[in-house]
């Protein structure tokens, strides 16, 4: 067995996993509503993608994004409540033996620690499961809360990159911070 055919049958046993306060689970359709509720929150969407309009549009951007290609991203389900308050993705690259993590969460939920506990889920999971050599994040500069959740979740910065990418009008500067497996078992002992 490849890597990469390992990745995917892992990616597939696991398409729920647990944290203490957390579900992470598939996002379907059902969660249209939730997702629009930060979805079209300009203060949450700023700095990750571009401000849905309508439910329909939540609709179909779940469709393009969680539905057509699932694995490795996951709806943050509050389990007290039940409802999603947000995604969080793990885009492994199985040729190199490392993934990308992303994340979005709605406003409502900042400053709680969800994040950093969704995304120590990832990591145990890649390092653990998958066995991958090094996960990053890259977020905008002018966004340091999600700067923050790296550094949290033992992200050392790698690179700022100036005029990395353009948004609309805006030139942005992207910063990527990542953890080793080296480190990561260092930081679990």
């Amino acid at each position: 067995m490849t890597t990469k055919e390992r990745h995917l049958l892992l990616l597939a046993e696991n398409q729920q996993l647990e944290t203490p306060r957390l579900l992470l689970r598939p996002v379907s359709l059902a969660d249209a509503a939730d997702m629009f509720a930060y979805a079209n929150d300009e203060e949450t969407t700023t700095f990750v993608f571009a401000r849905h309009g309508s439910v329909e549009e939540t609709k179909l951007r779940i469709a393009e994004y969680f539905v057509a290609a699932p694995l490795g991203k996951y709806a943050i389900e509050e389990k007290d409540s039940g409802k999603m308050i947000g995604t969080i993705d793990l885009r492994v690259e199985s040729e190199k033996e490392i993934a990308e993590l992303g994340y979005t969460l709605s406003r409502d939920y900042w400053g709680q620690g969800i994040m950093p506990e969704a995304a120590m889920a990832l990591l145990h999971f890649g390092f653990e499961t998958l066995e991958l050599i090094r996960i990053f994040a890259r977020h905008d500069a002018r966004n340091p809360k999600s700067g923050r959740v790296m550094e949290k979740i033992g992200m050392k910065l790698e690179a700022t990159i100036p005029a990395a990418r353009k948004s609309g009008e805006e030139i942005i500067d992207e910063v990527t911070r990542g953890i080793t497996l080296e480190e990561w078992k260092k930081r679990i002992m």
